[in-house]
């Protein structure tokens, strides 16, 4: 029995100064976690009941689903990460470190190598598969800025888990029952959530899947149809397809002086006020314009290389969706010393004629799928001061390829049926893979087939956020007042609580509490002496125990006070009925 007069806790009234989110904010401030340094938290007694209790939904839904648990040290050697290039991939991200004997090791941040090593180690036909095997472990990964509590954490735990086939159909089928097996277990836990189509990105492989929980505090960006169901995180939507345009009546592009032009808005309210500059069809608009905008992209070596982004002037760049495209690049911004040495590229007046790969600068140029053969645009003319109009797509200019970069707003068309999409925010809380053979290439994972023939075995990779998944429901789960834990994880089904100062409601309390401790009901008892109705109340509604009991001045007329913390409703029990009605309410 957890015991308010002996527990390690305490709780505080107001929010941490470095809080930006509800879940940072109510786990400090009921005692659940305490940082100790940047993206690293110690767990108190009733936070770490908590994560235990997530652990062991994930455990038992992993079991029940046929995967077998292995366990992995956190400190890795360098050597199969080199094979498969993340010593060098992961970049910053990777807390790399040396032994006495100066040998070099990583803290790991994922476990595809050692998995895959694993089976190659003990496995080598195709009657061994196939086979599903996991882990729960901490995870190490040197967040540039960590932030929002244990939601980005340096250290966190996950459940990731690893399906070894001997073919592509094999995979689909392990793919699929991993993804019953997340329903099941984010069920369990009382999380919403939605299932978005997803890039695969650091980890590679073909299919890749998000389990978001929608969360306005959330750091994903996802779309989704009402219309036909279609859900995508921002970095996999897919633009709806743009057709090309019939552009023979489109004059000769010609560049025009359009001084005093510092922004989009201010270049269509020129082009449209100058009659030489007007269009006989239309206003022009600010989705007329091709805007190009120069990034650095930089090699897994560190070579560091120009891109130009053409997209319509009325979208910004994603930079995430830009990253996810030119992966394993990375991005970085183009300083102003940059343009000094790239001098075709004129700042502010950056038109495509001077890019591309085949041109003079050899400056490859990407843009969105909106600009297609025929599309009629107003850009940069290379010269300060300058613009180009009727500038037409395919025949005055061409590009090195097509990239999903601009951002995706409401409203926009479903690249599935063309209906208005909508935007939302979520915390990713799961992940799954269709990883191939990548891995099992890089570390030579073959089996022998029914012929007697080696084959590459193909995999699948699956994480859960197990310490995240703390924050998620504290987000998702809390009221003005505090947290609102579902009773699968919450710390303790019933939080009783004895008021007064005489004797009584203290020694009835304290039966119920043993009472229903011997029929397997999980109790918070507070028994603290000398403590107000007002503080005790408090602590028990940030706490965020789902049944809350007041032992009191009820007992005068043979009842107990019985809460529930979420809804706020509140029911007289008998005396003589409180033990029955509290095992059937938890069970």
């Amino acid at each position: 029995m957890l015991r308010m007069s002996t527990l390690f806790l305490r709780t505080l009234r107001e929010d941490p100064a470095d809080a930006e989110v509800p879940s940072h904010k109510l786990l400090v401030r009921a005692g659940y976690v305490r940082r100790i340094a940047p993206g690293l938290w110690s767990w108190l007694p009733l936070g770490y009941i908590v994560y235990r209790n997530i652990e062991r939904v994930v455990r038992e839904e992993m079991d029940a689903a046929g995967f077998q648990e292995v366990h992995f040290p956190g400190l890795l050697p360098r050597e199969p990460y080199e094979k498969t290039h993340r010593w060098e991939d992961y970049g910053d991200n990777l807390f790399r470190l040396q032994d006495r004997k100066k040998t070099d090791y990583l803290l790991g941040p994922t476990h595809e190598e050692m998995f895959t090593l694993m089976v190659k180690g003990e496995f080598s036909s195709y009657k061994d598969l196939p086979l599903s095997i996991y882990q729960i472990q901490i995870k190490y990964r040197d967040e540039a800025r960590p932030r929002a509590g244990i939601l980005r954490a340096r250290e966190f735990v996950m459940k990731d888990s690893y399906s070894f086939d001997v073919d592509d159909a094999g995979l689909e089928k392990s793919y699929q029952r991993h993804r019953d097996a997340y329903i099941s277990t984010f069920d369990r836990l009382g999380l919403s959530y939605e299932i978005v189509s997803a890039m695969a990105g650091a980890m590679g492989g073909s299919k890749s899947e998000e389990f978001l929980a929608p969360c306005t505090t959330g750091e994903d960006t996802y779309v989704k149809c009402p219309a036909c169901g279609m859900a995508a995180n921002v970095e996999a939507i897919v633009t709806h397809a743009v057709p090309e345009v019939d552009a023979s009546d489109v004059p000769a592009a010609h560049v025009e002086d359009t001084p005093d032009t510092p922004t989009i808005a201010s270049l269509v309210e020129i082009s449209n006020s100058r009659p030489e500059l007007r269009r006989s069809d239309r206003d022009w608009t600010a989705a007329d314009t091709l805007k190009n905008v120069v990034l650095m992209q930089v090699a897994i070596d560190g070579t560091r290389t120009p891109l130009v982004i053409g997209l319509p002037g009325d979208r910004e760049v994603d930079l995430k969706r830009v990253e996810a495209g030119i992966h394993p690049y990375e991005l970085e911004a183009f300083e102003e010393e940059d343009f000094k040495k790239y001098p075709a590229l004129v700042k502010g007046y950056i038109g495509p004629e001077v890019l591309g790969e085949n041109s003079a600068s050899g400056i490859r140029y990407l843009v969105d799928p909106r600009v297609v053969n025929g599309t009629r645009w107003i850009t940069g003319a290379n010269k300060r001061g300058n613009h180009v109009y009727d500038l037409v797509a395919g025949r005055d200019f061409g590009w090195d390829g097509v990239i999903e970069a601009a951002e995706v707003r409401q409203g926009d068309g479903c690249s599935n049926c063309g209906e208005e999409v909508t935007i939302a925010r979520g915390i990713e809380i799961g992940h799954i893979f269709q990883l191939g053979r990548k891995y099992a290439e890089a570390l030579d994972l073959k089996v022998l087939d029914e012929n007697s023939e080696l084959v590459t075995v193909t995999m699948g990779s699956y994480g859960i956020g197990v310490s995240r998944a703390v924050a998620t429901i504290a987000e998702q789960s809390h009221d003005d007042k505090g947290l609102l834990w579902p009773r699968e994880v919450a710390p303790a089904d019933i939080h009783i609580i004895a008021t007064g100062k005489e004797d009584e409601p203290f020694n009835v309390a304290q039966g119920i509490a043993e009472d229903l401790e011997a029929r397997g009901i999980r109790v918070l008892f507070d028994d603290r002496r000398g403590v107000s109705v007002g503080v005790k109340f408090n602590d028990s509604e940030l706490i965020g125990i789902p049944t809350i009991a007041v032992v009191g001045k009820g007992l005068n007329d043979g009842v107990i006070e019985l809460r529930d913390r979420a809804s706020g409703e509140q029911e007289l029990v008998p005396v003589a009925d409180f033990i029955n009605t509290v095992v059937e309410l938890c069970n």
